[in-house]
Formats: C-alpha cells, structure tokens, sequence
C-alpha cells in the first residue's frame, strides 16, 4: 500500500471567531477544544507513520515560525512550503502537489489545519479506503453524513458507481437555505468536508486540463523555489502569475474523476461560535463555559474568558466571550454577522481587531502593557537560545528592565550581560539586539519613547529568522 504524503493547509484569518482568532493569531494556532491547537491535533492525526509520511505545510511567512514552534512542542518534524502570496486554495494545492510529486509522493493527504475530526480509528479507516480509489485514477474527498440542516457548508451528491464504500461523485452542490437543506439530507447528500486525497500527477494533470495558467505557475513557483533547512520558499513571481481560486471552483467540481468516502468519524470545520456549541461539553441547561466564568439563570449559551473573571446572568442563545484586549457579545442568531463587524473594526484602525494581545514571533513573544503619547510599554519574552533581529530605530528610544533570566545585549558592537533587576538603554539610531544565552525564559520589561512607538520603525541588519 503507498504511503501517504500529508498536506496541511494552513492559512486565514478566522474572523468568523473573533477575538479568540485574529489575523495575527488564527484558529488553527489556538485551543479551542482541550490543551492543544487544531494544528497541533491535526499533526497528530497523520503521526501514524506505517500509513502517512512526513507532513508538508503548505502556509505563507507569517505563519511558518508557529507551524515550526508548535510543531516542536508535540515532537513532530514537518517540511514547510511558503506561499508569497495568498491565492486560495488552488494555487496552494497545485504548489503543493508539484512539490511533493518533486519528493516522489505517489499519494497526498491534502487537510484543512482547523478542523475538529473525533475518531482516530475511524479517520485512519477513512483514509486506507479512499487510497484504494486513488490508486485505481481517482481524486477522493471525505463526505461527512449530515447531523442536520447546515445551511453553512457545501453538499456532495454521491453517484451509483462505488469502489467498496467509496463513491463516485455524481456532483458538488453549493450552500443551500435551509430548506433545500432539509431536502439533501433526505435525498442522501453529504457534508463537504474540503479535505481531498490525490495523486499528485492527476491534481495536476486536471488541473492542466482546467486552469493551465494556475498549474504552469505552480509548477515554476516550485522549480524556482529556494531552499533552507526545511523550509522551501516558493517563487514570488511565478506563484502570483496563478489565478485566485479555491481547488473546488478550479478542479473538483469540473473532473469526472472524483470519489467521495462516507466519513465515520465525527467533524465540524468549527467555523462559528455556534459550533464550539455544538462539539462542547454542555452543562443540563445546554451551556458550555470556558475558564474563569459564572453563570446564573443562562441558557443554550457559549461564555468563554481567556482573561478576566465573567459572569453572565439572566440571558439565552447568546455567545460571551471575554479576552484582555476585546469582548464579544452576542445572539446566536446574529453571528452571521461577525465577519462583517471585524471587518469594519479592522477599517476603523482597532488594533484588536486584527492583532492579538500576545504577539508572537520565531524568538519569543510580546505583549504590551500600556501606551499613550509618544510611549509605549511592553513585556518580551525570549526562548532559550532566542535572538531578536539586530536592529536601530529612527524614531524611539527604548529602556530594558531585565525582570527573569539572563539577559545578552549588543549594542553598537558591545556586548554586555544583564541578570534580574538589571537594566540597559538604548538610544535611537543604536544598532541593539536582545538575546537569551540561558537555559530558562527571558522576560524583559522595555518602554520605549518618541514621537512614533509603531513596529514598522525599524531597520534589520541580520536576523537568524530569514525574516526581512
């Protein structure tokens, strides 16, 4: 049997659960459900290596540095593919299938990195029998037995012709109302999961005979790629020549060569506030509740904190969700409208809108603490081994407090050690760079001042991040 090359999509903003996901922190990133991200538990999902591969994870450069660290934490090594550009799905998937075709793949396990799959066994089953269909010419994707009327996913319509219990796809239906809903499960229609298995030949040979342009591009974008450790960078001018497309509107739903497997386990794309209803562990009134939360006289409602102490009383079918930064309040009926209104947050120039409290980079982390004319106050933490890029700023100043671990500065070519309690500044124009030699955490407390506190005012001069 071939051994499957796993694909991991990994892209989007996740509007749609604001503000636990944000442009700079996405769903996939975050722990939604248990201890672990939706990434993490999808790599987890394709660690059986008698079956799958090495994954490749196919994301853009502001995600590669959290693939890698949260890759890390679960101890699994992953190849990486930047996009330069987002294109949607077809590009992504057309790159991916040349590069892993490059590698001598013969099967690819293309999967969404935020989605919610309940039943190992059974994903594992899914999978083995879909490869069956694959290895006879066919382009397979995992249909979900609907549980109800989903107006917010796309339908499959499954034909008479099967390959054990796989079927061949008589057609893809787009999002119905609610009544056509009602219909196409009766009628014996499937959820779209969006997850695909293929060989990586065929995407492309499909996709030559569909969108030349998208596959042509994708193909030079990947001769043309540049190459470091792990991590291969497709090329910025071939790949944006590919047509924006998603892989069902360039390919599945046009190929005469699609199956579709009856999926067993149990899946939810988590793509509302709404679904974390759905899949949580619900209390006698239909609530489910995430950290420090009270709640009284609440019914059929989500109440999540992340943050500060919340309590909820007197309300139903309303989703609460309390961050440091932003609070959600809202009826369930209503949060169709979510996506819009972080939309115009993000318009209207609210920082948290788009960014998270905590942000993360390849070194560390940061978080700011307080700011206002011409200052800015923020905790950095620095990994073990963590260096920040070496840098100047034209028009701030900064102050470092050392308040845990040991702290290496560079600044104008000295070097100098810092310890707890211990503290450094920096001028503008400095060429400084904030490092850990330890074995532990860093935290520095920096304050920086001047007329403009924003992080675009900076000048690199080497970054061991490739970053630029």
């Amino acid at each position: 049997m071939s051994l499957i090359t796993p694909v991991i999509l990994v892209g989007g903003s996740g509007k749609r659960l604001w503000p636990l996901s944000r442009e700079s922190m996405p769903k996939q990133f975050v722990p939604l459900l248990g201890k672990q991200s939706t990434f993490q538990q999808t790599l987890l999902r394709v660690s059986d290596r008698s079956l799958f591969g090495k994954p490749v994870i196919a994301t853009n450069d502001a995600y590669r540095f959290m693939c890698e660290s949260q890759a890390r934490e679960i101890g699994v090594e992953i190849d990486i593919l930047v996009e330069p550009s987002r294109r949607d799905s077809g590009p992504a998937m057309a790159a991916a299938a040349a590069y892993t075709r490059s590698l001598g793949a013969k099967a690819v396990l293309a999967l969404a990195s935020d989605h919610l799959v309940i039943g190992a066994d059974e994903f594992l089953a899914g999978c083995r029998e879909g490869l069956a269909a694959v290895e006879k010419g066919g382009i397979v994707t995992f249909g979900i037995p609907p549980t109800e009327p989903k107006t917010d996913y796309g339908y499959i319509r499954p034909g008479s012709e099967t390959i054990g219990p796989v079927m061949k796809v008589a057609a893809f239906v787009e999002k119905p109302n609610a009544q056509k809903a009602m219909q196409y499960i009766a009628e014996g229609l499937l959820w779209n999961s969006g997850n695909f298995l293929f060989a990586p030949d065929l995407l492309l040979s499909e996709m030559k005979r569909f969108e030349p342009a998208m596959a042509a591009a994708a193909e030079e974008a990947v001769a043309k790629a540049r190459k470091t450790d792990s991590t291969v960078f497709l090329d910025a001018a071939a790949f944006g020549k590919a047509p924006a497309k998603s892989i069902d509107y360039a390919v599945m739903e046009r190929t005469d060569k699609c199956w579709v497997v009856p999926a067993r386990f149990r899946w939810s794309d988590l793509g509302t506030w709404d679904a974390l209803l759905d899949v949580g562990d619900a209390d006698s009134a239909g609530n489910v509740t995430e950290g420090p939360v009270e709640i009284d006289h609440v019914r059929n409602s989500y109440i999540r904190s992340d943050g500060p102490l919340t309590a909820v009383i007197g309300v139903e079918d309303v989703v609460v969700v309390s961050m440091n930064d932003a609070v959600l309040v809202g009826h369930r009926d209503n949060l169709p409208r979510l996506k819009d209104v972080v939309q115009r947050m993000s318009d209207g120039k609210h920082r948290a809108a788009t960014e998270h409290a905590v942000m993360h980079r390849p070194w560390g982390s940061y978080q700011d603490i307080d700011r206002g004319e011409r200052f800015r106050a923020k905790r950095l933490t620095v990994k073990p081994g963590g260096k920040l890029s070496l840098q100047s700023h034209n028009r701030r100043a900064e102050h470092w407090v050392v308040v845990k671990g040991i702290a290496e500065v560079t600044l104008d070519g000295k070097v100098m050690t810092l310890h707890e309690n211990e503290s450094t500044y920096i001028p503008i124009g400095g060429v400084h760079r904030l490092a850990n030699p330890g074995t532990e955490l860093l935290e520095v407390v920096e304050v920086q001042t001047g007329d403009y506190v924003e992080e675009d005012d900076i000048v690199r001069y080497e970054d061991i991040y490739a970053r630029v």
